[in-house]
C-alpha cells in the first residue's frame, strides 16, 4: 500500500463550503480510481489543508497527485487554493479501526 500527501493553503472562501465539494466530488472521484483504499483530509492550520490519500500501488498513489491538482484548479479557483508540498511512500505499518471504514461527511 502506498500513501500521497498534500498539503494546501487556501486564501479565499469559506473553509466548510470548500470541504462540502471536496467530500462531495473529489473524494468520490478518489474512490471510483483502481487501486484505491482510502482518503482522509484534515485541518492542520486556519487556513491549511493536508490530504491523505492511500492506493495498492506505487503508480495508482502518484497519479491520484496529478487528478488532484488538476481537480483543485479546475474546481476551487475561487478559493485561492495553494499546494504547499507533497510527499508519498510505502505504507510500512499500518491500523485502523471499524469505524473508518465510515465515511466521514464534512
Amino acid at each position: 500500500m502506498y500513501v500521497s500527501i498534500r498539503t494546501y493553503r487556501v486564501r479565499e472562501g469559506a473553509m466548510d463550503d470548500l470541504m462540502h465539494r471536496v467530500d462531495r466530488d473529489l473524494a468520490e472521484s478518489f474512490a471510483q480510481e483502481p487501486g484505491f483504499v482510502a482518503y482522509q483530509v484534515a485541518r492542520t492550520g486556519d487556513r491549511a489543508l493536508a490530504s491523505i490519500t492511500f492506493f495498492r500501488e506505487r503508480e495508482q498513489a502518484e497519479a491520484s497527485n496529478e487528478l488532484a491538482a488538476q481537480w483543485v484548479a479546475d474546481e476551487l479557483a475561487e478559493f485561492e487554493v495553494e499546494r504547499m508540498g507533497v510527499m508519498g511512500g510505502e505504507v510500512l505499518v499500518s491500523r485502523a479501526i471499524a469505524d473508518m471504514l465510515e465515511p466521514a461527511h464534512a
